[in-house]
């Protein structure tokens, strides 16, 4: 026979607690949680209790239970801390085996920003990419930070930008980025092919933290004539970096089921 500890209890009255939530009900009595999950009502209620005191759940004036959002503000604070910080071993790793300059970046509002960086010295990359801004729809970490994002979003996002050419290969509008990211998805990693500047070639892989959504993209950026050749190979390794990466951020993608 299969026993539930007290700790699995408290753990599936907070998540019935925050399915109630989704469903969009304010948290839930004792007698609906318990309703909810076909258990004892006063076993609930101890479970109910402890996660109150405990910072998970908070009692309302309408006396139900409700998620304490404050755990999901430090959860995002603690993923943003283990992104620098276990990226930057990712990075350094990747680097190592690929011998080429790789890259931790993020999206902002159109634009990606390069927030970590390992360049060996063989990479012959010139200056730092920190901090610095560049056009979603061409740079190296566009589409992978596009991945989980709809069409209609991401045409929502670049409305009214105008797709200038940085390369022989940029994208023209819209639509041809799309195109490009739906052969991504499928391939399992982008390729921007002097698409951001002539002659750079880059791979990337999208990175999902905790809640199952892109947070980053893991990219390996270098020279055509270096990368293309061993593409497969920096591929693979990245791909594995990636998946490193996302397991200490405890993501997970949309389609895994717990």
């Amino acid at each position: 026979m299969v026993t539930t500890t007290s700790m699995g209890r408290g753990i599936m009255a907070v998540l019935a607690a925050g399915e109630r939530h989704a469903r969009g009900l304010p948290g839930g009595t004792v007698a609906e949680i318990a309703a909810d999950l076909g258990k004892d009502r006063s076993q609930v209620s101890r479970s109910l209790r402890t996660a109150e005191q405990e910072g998970f759940l908070q009692r309302t004036p309408q006396r139900t239970f409700a998620l304490d959002w404050s755990v999901l503000t430090d959860a995002h604070l603690l993923t943003r801390r283990r992104l620098h910080s276990d990226g930057a071993a990712a990075l350094d790793h990747l680097a190592g085996q690929t011998d080429e300059g790789c890259f931790l970046g993020v999206l902002s509002g159109n634009s990606t920003v390069t927030v970590g960086e390992s360049i060996p010295a063989s990479s012959r990359m010139v200056g730092s990419w920190l901090g610095r801004p560049y056009p979603a729809y061409c740079s190296d970490a566009g589409q992978a930070l596009f991945w989980e994002t709809s069409d209609d979003a991401v045409r929502t996002i670049f409305a009214g930008v105008t797709f200038q050419q940085h390369g022989p290969n940029t994208p023209a509008n819209v639509e041809e980025f799309l195109e490009r990211l739906r052969v991504a998805r499928l391939r399992g990693y982008s390729v921007v092919d002097e698409e951001a500047e002539p002659g750079l070639y880059s791979l990337a892989v999208p990175v999902r933290d905790f809640r199952g959504g892109v947070v980053a993209a893991l990219q390996v950026v270098g020279l055509k004539s270096r990368i293309e050749p061993r593409q497969a190979e920096h591929a693979k390794a990245l791909r594995i970096e990636g998946e490193w990466l996302e397991a200490m951020l405890g993501g997970h993608s949309p389609d895994d089921h717990p």
